[in-house]
């Protein structure tokens, strides 16, 4: 928003120390990113900037810790766990979190808030209790260090993610198109498919994308639930900074980065996308 022509001294003031203070604060955010891109370049196995690289030598620059990490037989295992991991606990989550949603949409829904209080409690309790507690639980039946327990922890995590989202795109659903679809025969199950899941399906999406997201960066559970056949792409970060430092984790950094980028651009597009639907003005 531009400054008026009649604005006064003090508006004035408050109005550049305001983009000064955003400013200082999108710097101190995303200062760190700026650092590790470019390092993850380094052809020296260090984590600070070389010569060459400060005086923009060719030299100085390569691809080898990009080149390890897609060639590496521990990372090759790790990016499996994680895209396998990640995609079944996404279609978990995202299907019991958009049912639940649905079922607290309902006006006769009793204990609505209790409801939605538990359902949200794995982003309200800290990681580490639920990793201790999902832990002594797994490991009484059978699921500890199992691909299919860190699969349903994951689901865990991101079901309250796809609760949020597909209840906000909710809040703006036309209930009498449902009563329409009754009205001119339609079946229940042919109402949800034709009618209530088109319209909720960008909120069902971005809820999914959460869920994704949070398995694929999620490092805590899995090392309480998981075992080393179960390690995941944070994991392995987490232990080469632990055991072994090598640039490749800023390769990996720098990947993430880039794909948590990708994925926060399809929400914002899916974002507008639903409040077009809504007959709202995307803002």
């Amino acid at each position: 928003m531009a400054l008026p022509a009649h604005a006064g001294t003090g508006e004035r003031i408050w109005y550049y120390t305001y983009r000064i203070i955003c400013a200082a604060i999108f710097v101190f955010l995303i200062g760190p990113i700026f650092i590790i891109v470019p390092l993850s370049f380094n052809a020296a196995p260090y984590f600070t900037f070389t010569p060459e690289m400060l005086s923009f030598d060719p030299a100085g620059y390569s691809l080898r810790w990009y080149e390890d990490f897609w060639t590496d037989i521990n990372w090759q295992l790790a990016i499996r766990n994680s895209v396998i991991i990640g995609i079944f606990a996404t279609l978990i989550s995202t299907s019991l979190g958009t049912l639940a949603a649905l079922g607290l949409s309902q006006s006769t829904m009793p204990y609505k808030s209790a409801f939605m209080a538990l359902l949200i409690s794995p982003m309200i309790v800290p990681l580490i209790i639920s990793a201790a507690g999902m832990y002594f639980f797994y490991s009484r039946i059978g699921l500890a260090s199992t691909h299919i327990g860190v699969i349903l922890a994951h689901a865990a995590l991101g079901t309250p993610f796809v609760v949020i989202t597909v209840t906000a795109t909710l809040v703006g659903f036309d209930r009498s198109l449902i009563r329409a679809a009754n009205n001119l025969g339609a079946t229940p199950t042919r109402t949800f498919f034709k009618v209530i899941v088109p319209l909720i399906l960008p909120g069902v999406i971005s809820g999914g994308l959460f869920a994704f997201i949070t398995s694929f960066d999620e490092v805590v559970v899995v090392l309480f639930v998981g075992s080393v056949e179960q390690r995941t792409i944070p994991w392995a970060m987490f232990s080469g900074i632990r055991e072994q430092i090598s640039p490749t984790i800023l390769a990996v950094a720098t990947l993430l980065v880039l794909l948590s980028i990708m994925l926060l651009t399809t929400l914002e597009l899916l974002r507008r996308r639903s409040e077009r639907l809504r007959g709202m003005s995307p803002g």
